[in-house]
């Protein structure tokens, strides 16, 4: 069942339920009100009367028959219709053939002064006075001086009183019939315009799934469906930002792939190449030693590609244990010069430190050189005839090591993307068969997230870039500097 007919259904539900409870209670309360008004009429009749026929008794001292004749024409005029009982409880007005009593339970209780209300003397046997019409009554007890002298019964007809309560039945009907009418009408727009609300958002999703992410929807912050649209537009832009990432982490896949292919193919090429000439004796024997150190020295190059990418998804899992201690980051920081002393000669660079001969640093000693080395490589592929400087020194409760270079640098748009796996930010710069897999700065990445540090990295096209590492004392570990 669609949503519009089950929101109408549970409307409908709501509303008829509604009208038979209200019609209901309103109906009991009409006629209960109906016959209270009757009762209390009829009981006000009576206690005027009382003071009446009082100051009419006969020389007897007993009830005026005859007076009570003039007064049953009086209150006929009032459409009532009057019994009268003496203290033995005998009728003695009207004047009947039968011998009228009262019921002996009922005589007993009006002796004690209670007023008995009857709501349809055919209704109860023992009370009917009237073989043609049902009465509403009271029986009411007089009293003088302490002693009861009589009772009256005084009833209208039922009649009088069903009018009044099908009168107000009739207008309380008109009410609900035009009640539940609007109710409907409204009910028909809530379940439409709710529905409409849903059905925007249902073909939003299909757009969505079928790839289309910039598609959002208008909301005004008014219920759960706004928020339910404002949710859904977040979604859509998550899943846009996550598409382009997913794109872009293809794009640099594809790049790495092509990237290892040639750079597993160039010495796969030249060791394949060597043992040709040397299986069929075309390298001269003076030549077979250097012959022997290139494919090593290639071998070795591929081992290299296989280790880095091994090594990343490691470190990446998890499942390198590290063994944190306190140590002097200077000797390691000295150490790093004279190990890229040659290949910052071979691209004519300058390597320069500052750092005091103290620097105490908490962290996995061999990892944090593995970083450090990894961070100046990368910058001596970008950079040429310039200036890479390392610079070390303590902060609050850190230490602190940027690697500066006078290199090509970054646009803040290849910024965002560096320390994923497989990026390099210029590959046309990149030498190819230099071993640079675009793994170095993730392994770096991943190995400070380890030690509870941050780096931070900052760049300008064409004016170089620095990198920023930052590893906590113990117990401070993931605190940034305040």
């Amino acid at each position: 069942m669609k949503l519009f007919y089950q929101l109408m259904l549970g409307f409908l539900l709501i509303i008829f339920s509604s009208i038979t409870i209200i019609g209901y209670s309103s109906t009991s309360f009409y006629t209960e009100q109906a016959y209270n008004q009757s009762y209390n009429r009829l009981e006000g009749y009576a206690e005027s009367l009382e003071q009446i026929v009082l100051s009419h008794k006969n020389n007897d001292g007993e009830l005026d028959v005859g007076f009570l004749d003039k007064l049953q024409i009086v209150m006929q005029g009032e459409d009532t219709t009057l019994r009268i009982f003496n203290k033995s409880n005998h009728l003695v007005y009207p004047h009947s053939p039968m011998q009228w009593k009262l019921p002996k339970e009922y005589f007993n209780k009006l002796k004690k002064g209670k007023v008995i209300r009857i709501k349809n003397d055919h209704q109860n046997a023992q009370l009917t006075f009237s073989d043609h019409e049902a009465y509403t009554s009271v029986l009411v007890p007089w009293f003088e001086k302490g002693k009861m002298i009589g009772v009256i019964w005084i009833g209208s007809r039922v009649q009088n009183v069903e009018d009044v309560i099908v009168h107000e039945r009739h207008n309380l009907l008109t009410a609900l019939i035009i009640t539940a009418v609007i109710a409907i009408m409204l009910s028909f727009g809530i379940s439409y315009f709710i529905s409409q609300r849903i059905r925007k958002l249902s073909r939003a999703t299909k757009k969505v799934a079928q790839g289309n992410y910039d598609i959002q929807i208008s909301h005004h912050e008014l219920d759960e469906l706004d928020e339910l649209a404002r949710n859904f537009n977040f979604m859509v832009r998550s899943l846009k930002r996550t598409a382009e990432e997913i794109t872009a982490q293809e794009k640099r896949r594809d790049q790495f792939m092509a990237d290892a292919a040639h750079e597993m193919r160039t010495p796969l090429t030249t060791i394949n190449g060597l043992l040709e000439g040397l299986k069929y004796r075309a390298i001269p024997q003076e030549s077979v030693p250097q012959s022997i150190d290139l494919m090593q020295s290639e071998t070795k190059r591929l081992i290299r590609l296989v280790n880095e990418n091994l090594d990343y998804e490691r470190i990446r899992s998890n499942k390198v244990a590290l063994v944190k201690t306190e140590f002097n980051a200077y000797p390691v920081l000295h150490n790093l010069l004279t190990q890229m002393s040659q290949k910052a000669k071979a691209k004519n660079d300058k390597l320069k430190l500052i750092a005091p001969k103290k620097l105490p640093t908490y962290g996995d000693k061999d990892r944090v050189t593995q970083i450090l080395v990894n961070l100046v490589q990368n910058a001596l592929q970008f950079t040429q005839d310039g200036q890479i400087t390392i610079t070390g020194k303590r902060i609050e409760h850190a230490t602190q090591i940027s690697i500066k270079d006078t290199g090509i640098g970054m646009s803040k748009e290849q910024s965002k993307f560096i320390f994923e796996r497989f990026y390099k930010a210029d590959p046309s710069r990149v030498k190819l068969g230099s071993g640079e897999s675009g793994l170095g700065l993730a392994i770096v990445m991943s190995l400070i997230k380890q030690h509870g540090g941050n780096i931070e990295v900052e760049s300008e096209l064409g004016e170089g870039s620095t990198f920023t590492v930052t590893l906590y004392d113990k117990n401070y570990e993931n605190k940034k500097e305040s």
